[in-house]
């Protein structure tokens, strides 16, 4: 591990937690103690912004106030609470730790780094985060936040998109973490990363590290923390369909695995090389359902960002000119008006959305 300035990490820590004391945020899930409301808020709140997340905790806790309850719905229940969130692998994995956490620890949210980390889809930041604050272990918990805040502190020069850097910063916050401390201290460096020692422009004029931070001292903090350049998301043509029979429309639930895993949404795909959007279209519907389509007009354009794709998809009204559809769970007729009760990605949302600003 790297070295760094243990009398200043210490003075750093009584410091994070003096000013944490006095600025937090008045957040719905530090108004408890609860671990499994605060696992749950910890998971929504990963690639996801603390505003948006106030909402979906408050109604998920509404839906699913337990982890029995959890653990016992159903999956197409949970993915709609989800909806909008994105990142569904999430949901899935809350729900399916859910169920081992009855299974194995009599719906007990455990209390140990291991028995959290063995739950479906825990990582170390999110155990750390439980066992720190809902039970007062004196554990690190390291995530984007606190990467960027302890990188600047300590001039740490190694890349935080390595696993092997994950131990270096763990190790740093463990050490700084005044004993018996942890939950307000892991919170506080949350917090100082959130609101103060943002990516862009950080706010140093009111940071209360101010004084031990190494990067600030020598001007360079917005080149913290090292981080390799992800690639630009791949962008993607597709399209969907609105086929109709009366005021119903035709949906499709996607497969139990890969993107978008369990979520309904209109019929279409990705367009090859080669191909027009209006043949893309008539392919994948003549692949999927062994129907004919005949696309008539271009409904709307709708894009939507993922980590690694960007989509622009074409949404086409058309017309069945040969063949049938067959109906199952998994593709069905649905009015328009019963469409909001199902769980679509983003993306096909949207499409909703339009198609309810018409009724």
């Amino acid at each position: 591990m790297i070295e760094f300035d243990r009398k200043a990490a210490r003075t750093a820590g009584l410091g994070l937690l003096a000013w944490y004391e006095a600025n937090k945020r008045d957040l719905p899930w530090r108004r408890l103690r609860d671990p499994y409301a605060i696992w749950v808020s910890e998971t929504m709140l990963q690639q996801t912004r603390v505003e948006t997340v106030i909402p979906y905790w408050e109604r998920w806790l509404t839906l699913f106030p337990t982890v029995e309850a959890l653990a016992q719905a159903l999956e197409s229940d949970v993915l709609k609470a989800w909806e909008g969130l994105g990142y569904y692998s999430r949901a899935r994995n809350l729900q399916k730790a859910a169920q081992a956490v009855c299974e194995r620890h009599a719906g007990v949210v455990p209390d140990t780094l291991d028995e959290m980390r063995a739950l479906p889809g825990v990582g170390p930041y999110t155990a750390g985060a439980v066992l720190s604050i809902a039970y007062d272990r004196d554990v690190p918990a390291v995530d984007g936040n606190v990467f960027r805040v302890l990188s600047r502190l300590f001039l740490i020069e190694e890349d935080i998109m390595k696993p092997k850097s994950r131990k270096t910063f763990e190790s740093i916050a463990a050490y700084m973490i005044p004993e018996g401390r942890a939950a307000s201290f892991n919170q506080g460096l949350m917090e100082l990363g959130a609101t103060v020692c943002i990516p862009k422009n950080p706010r140093c004029h009111n940071c209360p590290v101010q004084e031990t931070c190494m990067a600030f001292a020598e001007g360079v903090q917005e080149e913290f923390p090292v981080k390799e350049k992800k690639k630009p998301p791949r962008p993607v043509d597709m399209t969907a369909a609105l086929l109709r029979d009366g005021d119903q429309l035709l949906i499709r639930r996607r497969p139990d695995t890969g993107l978008l895993a369990g979520l309904w949404e209109f019929p279409g795909g990705e367009r090859a090389e080669g191909e027009t959007l209006e043949q893309a279209l008539v392919r994948h519907l003549q692949e999927a359902h062994g129907i004919t389509v005949q696309p008539e007009s271009l409904f709307a354009t709708v894009e939507h960002t993922f980590s690694h794709l960007h989509w622009t998809m074409r949404v086409y009204d058309c017309a069945i000119v040969e063949g049938t559809v067959r109906v199952s769970e998994d593709v069905r007729w649905v009015p328009v008006d019963k469409l909001e009760d199902y769980a679509f990605p983003v993306a096909h949302g949207k499409i909703v959305k339009q198609l309810g600003g018409l009724l």
